[in-house]
């Protein structure tokens, strides 16, 4: 057994013994010396078991070949792995390799070193499967594995890829959970997967006939009306929802901010933002999300960004990515964002009058000779006027003019121009 002191193995080798297993070999990079490996031996030979831990390195082929030379290998259970995640445009090579590697490269050699084993059992995980944002690397990994037992299938060689979603062991990858935490995850439509349902799941997997299963619950209302529903849910999850209009005599959340005056937004979105963020970690108020912590020393993980991304999308109706709180990684950061998408600036004076030239440039039909004319004359005499102010106009008085048009009006500019125009 790869991974073999971590929560999840020590779970599984204490079944497996429990089961009738006598014999056991597990192997990690920690050997002897991981935490509670002691413990763990001291357990399974007090239950009549043979168990020996031994660190390996099973990213290494000639590793991972000492260590089963000489014995006779009956059952591999692959439950090794690591975590390194985030969006796909942080994942160096180095950060896919190394999730791959732990994952993918060890079940290879394990396909290749053991060949007549008569049960081989990978763990991999419903990232594969249903998709995890700031997951990539880990997804691809655990793809393999699905994939490697197809293909040992198909050639008549035992194998089972159990694609396990989030654990409640209370260690592991997913560390000490809280009541909050169980909460998350239930409402994420991923409820967690505890020790005695888990080695149910296993014992069911193992007197089956696929190659790659998903055990587990899956509750289909947590992806109700999500942007992006998994391909494997898509026959029984509804699409998603659009905002629904406020009810009669409500104003939605971007209606009281377009209300505000402009130097009141952002303090109005960065606390809800903070506010939803409080609610997704199970904080009583707000004042623990500091407005530039990043997300992930908060405590986000993948499973908990994506709960913010929908509340937010829910309170504001603004279509948000699923990567939204890695790409805006502190809530400063994501509040600007989402008030950029609330309230767009709004067209400055000089923006209209461009548009304006764009429009005439673009149909220049529009206007009949005699209109063309008087507005050449018009525009003429303008540049004229502005030529000979600029001439005589020191650069601080630039500036000045500068700062008084781009606060001008429309109304402003054109009662200029009539002005200056019209006058004798």
């Amino acid at each position: 057994m790869t991974g073999g002191t971590g929560a999840l193995g020590a779970l599984t080798a204490r079944h497996l013994v429990a089961r009738g297993s006598r014999d056991l070999l597990l192997l990690s990079r920690g050997g002897p010396d991981a935490p509670g490996a002691g413990e763990l031996l001291s357990e399974l030979r007090a239950a009549g078991a043979h168990a020996e831990v031994v660190a390996c390195d099973i990213t290494d082929a000639e590793a991972l070949a000492e260590a089963v030379r000489g014995r006779r290998i009956t059952s591999v259970f692959h439950v090794a792995g690591v975590l390194d995640d985030g969006v796909a445009t942080t994942l160096t090579p180095d950060r896919v390799r190394t999730v791959l590697a732990a994952k993918a490269t060890a079940a290879r050699l394990l396909h290749e070193l053991l060949p007549d084993v008569e049960e081989f059992v990978l763990y991999s995980s419903v990232s594969a499967a249903l998709g995890t944002p700031g997951q990539g690397n880990y997804a691809a990994a655990n793809a393999y594995l699905d994939a490697l037992a197809r293909h040992r299938h198909t050639r008549g060689l035992p194998a089972l890829s159990l694609a396990w979603g989030p654990w409640d062991v209370g260690a592991g990858m997913t560390g000490a959970l809280t009541d909050a935490d169980r909460e998350r995850a239930a409402r994420s439509g991923l409820p967690l997967t505890t020790a005695g349902t888990g080695t149910a799941l296993l014992d069911a997997a193992m007197a089956g006939a696929d190659p790659a299963v998903l055990p587990g619950a899956v509750d289909v209302t947590g992806f109700t009306g999500r942007e992006e529903v998994p391909h494997l849910l898509r026959g029984l999850v509804r699409g998603p929802r659009r905002a629904a209009a406020s009810p009669a005599g409500e104003v939605s959340f971007a209606g009281r901010l377009r209300a505000l005056p402009a130097g009141e937004r952002a303090l109005m979105v960065l606390e809800r933002v903070r506010a939803e963020a409080a609610a997704v970690l199970g904080f009583p108020t707000a004042d623990a999300v500091e407005k530039d912590r990043p997300f992930k020393e908060l405590g986000f993980d993948s499973l908990t960004a994506v709960e913010l991304r929908n509340r937010l999308g829910a309170v504001t109706g603004v279509r948000l990515p699923a990567t939204l709180v890695f790409d805006h990684p502190t809530p400063e950061a994501l509040a600007e964002r989402l008030g950029a998408e609330l309230v767009p600036p709004e067209p400055g004076a000089a923006d209209a009058l461009t548009a304006g030239l764009d429009a005439l440039e673009a149909s220049p039909d529009a206007l009949s000779p005699g209109e063309r004319s008087r507005l050449r004359v018009r525009l003429s005499a303008l540049l004229a006027r502005w030529a000979d102010d600029q001439a005589g106009q020191d650069p601080d008085g630039t500036e000045d003019q500068d700062a008084d048009l781009a606060a001008a009006t429309e109304e402003d500019i054109f009662a200029l121009i009539d002005s200056e125009l019209e006058s004798p």
